[in-house]
This record gives C-alpha cells, structure tokens and sequence, in this order.
C-alpha cells in the first residue's frame, strides 16, 4: 500500500470503514504527501488550543457562546459537545489541528451539486458534536470524545498543503458537526482563500449569530440539514431547536454563501405532506426557488435501528411536492440510479448534469451556463470541471 495522501487516495474504504478505523480500530494510513510532515495517527492525541466566543463567569465559570445551548460549564467540565474544556476558568478546544477522520471525498458526497462537479474535496471532521441526532449516521466520531478516537496531527497549514498537494478544489469541514471545531475550521479557511481552495461545510447549522457572521466571510459554500420543519422534532429526536437552523440559513444567504439544503426523510416521523410543503414554502420565500434541497433516504442506524428505511415512493412525493411549491432543483439522495441525482435546467429543462451515485456522466455547461439555451445555472462552476 502506498505511503501519504496519495496512498490514502488509492485505498478505496467506505466512509464507514474510515469512521470505525477512526473511532478505534488500527489505522493504517499515513501522512502526509511529504515524508518530512510525516505522521501516523495516535489513539487521544490532542492539543488544547484557546477557544472562542465564551465569556468568564463567578467562581472560575465559564459560558460557552460559539451555539445556541450557551452551555455554563465548571472548571475541570467540559460542554455539551464534549470538545471544549473549562480550565482554570480559561475555555480551550481540544480537537484543533487533531482531526480524527481525513478524507479525500467527491464533492457530491457532501452532498453537493452545485460546486465544481466531478471535482475532489479534502474533507476532514475531529470527534464531538453539539446535537444527539437519534439518527446520527456518523456516531461513532460524534457522539465520543477525542480522547476516545485516533487522531492525525494535522494543523491548518498541513490541510491546505495537503489539499494542494492532492489536486483538491476545496476543503470540506464534514462527518460531525463542523461548528464544534469552529477555530480550526477558522484558521484553515483563512489560509485556504488566497491558496484558491474553496472552503465549503456540511452542517447542521445549529450555531449563535456572532460566530456565524465571522464564519460566513470564510465559506463559499454551505449544506445545511434541515432534519425537519417541526420544532417538535429537533426537540425530540435531535435535542436542538428549529429556530436557530432558520436564522443560519437566512444569515448565510444574506452573505451571499451558495447554500444546498439536505432533508433526511424519516417515515412517519418528518415525513408528512403538510409540513413538508411548508418547508418547501418557507425555502423558496426565504432562501430563494433556485435554492437546491436533497431529499435524503433514511436507513436504520445508531438508535433507530428498529425503524424502517424510507419507501421509494416518499421520497419522490416530496420531491413532487417541493417543485410543486416552486422549488427549481430537487434531488433524491441515498439512492444510486435514480433520475432526481440529475441536474435539468431550470430555462429549458434539459439535462445538464448526469450523475450515477457520486459518479459524474455527461456535464452541458459553459461556464455557470445551460449549454443548450445559455441560462444562468444557480452555483459555484468552473469550465474545466
């Protein structure tokens, strides 16, 4: 097996096999492409960093402000995301530069289909998240501690070196919760721009206005989950609110941040026609029609094992009920082969991108344009993509 990133970019494991090595089981991947940054992954290996955005309390208290818990933590404590450390009344990250999970991705994995298509993304995520999703598909590295997985010594400059080196287009803060490593993915973003890498996230957008307006000056682009238009849901199943999802996705908008929008469809549980045609509504008043929405299929994982995997027959429901509300680009996730992978011009109606799973076909586009009738096409393009 090779050595470096060019190794890792041969070896073809799932993502799930590169979750589990993460979370426990002997990695056998090293880094990184020059033999002088050479480093294997070390089982706990952190490196405290000061943290952002909390304010000092009575009696050596800190406030965690980077999201919407505000969570009050004690010396010695740490927050809920399980990352983040109150150490003699000085708050520290304890996942900078220590990712646990690297990755080089398709860009519609993310899923992305509006971004460069075709092209590769360096895609990295640290343990920890501030949400419990019942429904996590990446569990094992979310709801741990980083002390608890195999982590590469990775600071900011080595993943934009890294992403340059491998030919990636952008970098992609994903797998857990982004905004738990929220400096990491600061300083690596800021050191990306004038390297010509786009910075994109997949994230749950569960985030407090300041850090997000900092945030929003450093991403091209963001997937946001909507897990539901139902505050009851979030409250439940994801142990969040709905609002502050809303406000991210207004905030980044107003920011000029392209925006894709991932809607896990669970049977019977966020699933209903009606909420799902006021979702759609609220996106094109808000958000725009031309705004892309992934309806995602759902299969049985960590605590919802016992549920079923979302009918076919769904999820083309919803995506009928969606371009009904007058949304333009509506997809179907998690089920390779279908015709709604595809992108159709919303002028003319024709196919302009064919997509097979993550696998990019036939691409009829001149610049940001419809090949066929020149329109513009919503997105981030590049002509040699």
């Amino acid at each position: 097996m090779k050595s470096g990133w060019q190794g890792l970019c041969s070896y073809q494991c799932s993502r799930r096999t590169f979750v589990q090595a993460s979370a426990g089981v002997l990695a056998l991947l090293s880094l990184p492409a020059r033999p002088a940054r050479g480093q294997a992954m070390q089982y706990g290996y952190l490196k405290p960093h000061p943290a952002a955005f909390y304010r000092r309390m009575d009696q050596g208290l800190v406030q965690c402000q980077l999201c919407p818990r505000n969570c009050e933590v004690l010396p010695g404590d740490r927050g809920e995301c399980g990352v983040r450390e109150n150490r003699a009344g000085k708050y520290y990250s304890l996942v900078y530069g220590n990712p646990c999970a690297v990755h080089l991705d398709p860009i519609e994995k993310k899923p992305f289909f509006h971004i460069l298509p075709g092209s590769l993304s360096f895609s990295i995520a640290t343990a920890g998240c501030n949400l419990h999703c019942k429904f996590c598909q990446n569990w094992e590295i979310s709801q741990t501690r980083p002390e608890k997985t195999y982590n590469f010594d990775l600071p900011p400059e080595k993943v934009v070196a890294a992403a340059r080196d491998n030919r990636c287009r952008s970098i992609a803060y994903t797998y857990v919760e982004p905004i738990i490593f929220f400096e990491y993915m600061r300083d690596a973003a800021r050191l990306a721009k004038p390297a010509g890498i786009l910075n994109v996230c997949h994230s749950a957008g569960y985030i407090n206005p300041q850090p997000l307006e900092e945030l929003a000056g450093l991403l091209d682009g963001a997937c946001i989950d909507l897990k539901a238009f139902d505050g009851k849901f979030y409250r439940e199943l994801v142990d969040a609110e709905l609002e502050p999802v809303l406000n991210t996705l207004k905030t980044l908008r107003r920011h000029q941040v392209h925006v894709e929008i991932v809607n896990l469809v669970i049977p019977q549980l966020n699933d209903a026609p009606d909420k799902l045609t006021r979702m759609c509504a609220w996106i094109k008043d808000e958000l725009g029609p031309l705004t892309p929405l992934h309806f995602s299929r759902f299969y049985p994982l960590y605590k919802m094992l016992n549920h079923y995997p979302t009918p076919v027959s769904t999820l083309e429901r919803a995506r009928d009920l969606a371009r009904k509300a007058g949304l333009q680009y509506v997809y179907i996730g998690n089920l390779p082969g279908h015709e709604a992978e595809n992108t159709f011009c919303h002028h003319c109606h024709k196919l302009i991108i064919a997509r097979q799973g993550y696998k990019i076909g036939e691409v009829h586009l001149q610049g940001g344009n419809c090949a066929y009738c020149g329109g513009a096409i919503p997105g981030l393009w590049d002509k040699k993509a």
